[in-house]
């Protein structure tokens, strides 16, 4: 094993936020790492869904295989997006004490999922939290969306930002001033693309008969309010977005890790209803080489994180689910058991296979084996293999639409 372990990571915010614990973790053990981003398959297809790239693992492959090549000694992933079959060749050395494993709902102004209008437009790109929000509350309108976890937020913030910085300029008369000096009325070749600023402001062309009720005033300039913003803000507000989301559903993990939890209003989904993904909010850190294995496993290793993903990344494998149907398996060590929750649903959310179970520690593969087969033969399999015919479908139509939940996400 060399001096300094080279981390292969991807280059987003995200991804190398998760290597840089990693790092630390293995710093305190006086060794030296050297973070390599690597660009993933995931990321060479960004208008792709996961469940369309033809297998699971779009990024996490390219980041083995420069282990497996020897350019790098170890690598990390988000765990939710290794596979669960043919990582023979790999092991999975460390797994950090996991974050917060569960889904939450952003909304500008705090709304839970129950108090969303109906027709409400909320944004995903996950097979399983689709079909959970259309499971509970089918009257709302699912959206794909996909991008970095600040891109997400920036496509939910930017049209009601830019709306309110459109009303605020009407009101101070700063729009109107800036379309004269482009050209006046009609511009210079007297087109007809200026604004109807009559309608906007609901009064006369100065702006003072009866506008009455849509007469808006603020207690602060333009520039004033414009400087409040954060920096996510101002970023959603040089966004162009194509659909616009009342709110959007992310991984808890994902939004603290990248320092964003409380720069936007959340409420956490009911984990009875939104079960996570398996390994959702948990690191995997994979190697090749004995001593390196022994070296992450000794810094890093978080033996209940270990014992509760072991349990849903099983079940998860026995079902044969990976990303092409809408699973949840969710594992919380209890004392002598692990209190497992799954929830198998078909794609538009009105079939479902559910239960819970308290496995026992001390054979919990073996249990996970056990409870899986059984959700299997009571219909998990069929509503799998049902989604699996779907999603297979629409790859073989060519279908571009829509956005998959990528690493970015947690």
């Amino acid at each position: 094993m060399t001096d300094t372990l080279r981390l292969a990571t991807r280059g987003s915010d995200l991804a190398l936020r998760q290597a840089g614990t990693v790092r630390d973790a293995l710093s305190s053990r006086r060794r030296d790492v050297e973070l390599r981003r690597v660009e993933t398959r995931g990321d060479q297809i960004p208008d792709e869904m996961i469940h369309r790239l033809g297998k699971t693992g779009a990024f996490v492959r390219a980041l083995d295989e420069e282990v497996l090549d020897g350019d790098a000694d170890l690598a990390v992933h988000s765990l939710k997006d290794v596979p669960t079959e043919g990582m023979d060749d790999m092991v999975v050395a460390g797994v950090p004490e996991r974050a917060p494993s569960g889904d939450v709902l952003v909304h500008p102004d705090g709304l839970g999922i129950e108090d969303l209008p109906s027709g409400s437009v909320v944004g995903t790109g996950s097979l399983r939290r689709t079909a959970q929000i259309k499971a509970a509350r089918p009257d709302l309108v699912v959206e794909p969306l996909r991008g970095n976890v600040d891109t997400r937020i920036e496509k939910l913030l930017a049209p009601g930002l830019q709306a309110e910085h459109e009303r605020r300029l009407i009101a101070s008369g700063e729009a109107r001033a800036a379309t004269a000096d482009e050209g006046g009325e009609g511009g210079e070749d007297g087109d007809a693309d200026e604004p109807n600023w009559d309608a906007l402001s609901d009064g006369d062309a100065d702006g003072d008969a009866e506008a009455g009720d849509d007469d808006e005033e603020f207690d602060e300039s333009v520039e004033e309010w414009f400087d409040s913003l954060s920096d996510l803000e101002r970023s959603a507000m040089e966004r162009k977005v194509e659909t616009e989301y009342d709110a959007i559903v992310l991984a808890e993990a994902g939004l603290r890790r990248s320092e964003l939890f409380y720069e936007v209003p959340t409420t956490r989904l009911p984990r009875e209803e939104f079960v996570p993904a398996a390994g959702q909010g948990a690191i995997a850190v994979t190697a090749t080489d004995p001593d390196v294995i022994e070296a992450v496993r000794s810094a890093v290793d978080h033996p209940r994180t270990r014992v509760a993903v072991t349990v849903e990344r099983t079940i998860l494998g026995e079902l044969n689910g990976g990303c092409v149907a809408p699973i949840g398996v969710s594992a919380l060590v209890q004392g002598e058991h692990v209190h497992t929750r799954v929830r198998v649903l078909s794609t538009d959310g009105t079939e479902e296979v559910a239960d819970t179970r308290d496995l026992p520690i001390r054979s919990h593969a073996k249990a996970a084996e056990e409870f899986a087969a059984d959700l299997a033969d009571r219909g998990a399999a069929d509503l799998i293999a049902a989604a699996r015919e779907e999603t297979e479908a629409e790859a073989d139509e060519g279908t571009r639409e829509g956005t998959e939940e990528e690493a970015d996400d947690e």
